[in-house]
C-alpha cells in the first residue's frame, strides 16, 4: 500500500488540460524524430502520481531501444494504426482499439505497420525506475 503522507499535493486547481502537441516532442530532441514523436506529458500536466506519454511511430518504423521498470506497471492504448510489440521473448501484433497492460519487469519495444501507429503509454510515475536497452529487438 502507498504511503500517501509522501505524496506531493495536488496542484491546484484540481485539474489541467493540455494539447499533445504543446508537448515537447522528445524524440526529435533526441535524434529519433524520423522514428517517431514522444510526448511525455507528465509534467506539463503536473501530475504527482501517474505518468502519461503520446506516442505516433512513422510508417515501418521500430523503436532503437527495448525499455522495462523496477516498479511501474504500464497500460498502452491504440489510438490508430497498428504494429507490433516485443514483450520479452514474444510479438504480439497491435490494432486500433487495442489495450495492453504491461508488467514492470516486462521488456518491451514497440514497431509500427505500413500505417503508423499512434498510441499512448500510462502507468505510476516514478522517477528514475528503469532502464533501456539499446539494440535490444534484432531480427
Amino acid at each position: 500500500m502507498p504511503d500517501y503522507e509522501d505524496t506531493p499535493a495536488t496542484p491546484k486547481p484540481g485539474y489541467k488540460q493540455v494539447k499533445v502537441g504543446d508537448v515537447e516532442d522528445s524524440a526529435k530532441a533526441h535524434g529519433l524524430g524520423e522514428i517517431q514523436e514522444a510526448r511525455f506529458a507528465t509534467g506539463d500536466l503536473e501530475t504527482t502520481q501517474v505518468g502519461v506519454t503520446w506516442f505516433r511511430m512513422h510508417p515501418d518504423q521500430r523503436q532503437p531501444f527495448g525499455h522495462h521498470h523496477d516498479e511501474a506497471e504500464e497500460v498502452y492504448f491504440v489510438v490508430s494504426g497498428s504494429g507490433r510489440v516485443k514483450l520479452d521473448e514474444e510479438i504480439v501484433e497491435l490494432a486500433e482499439g487495442d489495450l495492453l497492460r504491461v508488467a514492470p519487469e516486462v521488456t518491451r519495444c514497440f514497431e509500427a505497420g505500413p500505417e503508423g501507429m499512434v498510441y499512448f503509454a500510462t502507468g505510476q510515475h516514478m522517477s528514475g525506475d528503469g532502464d533501456i536497452k539499446p539494440g535490444w529487438w534484432t531480427d
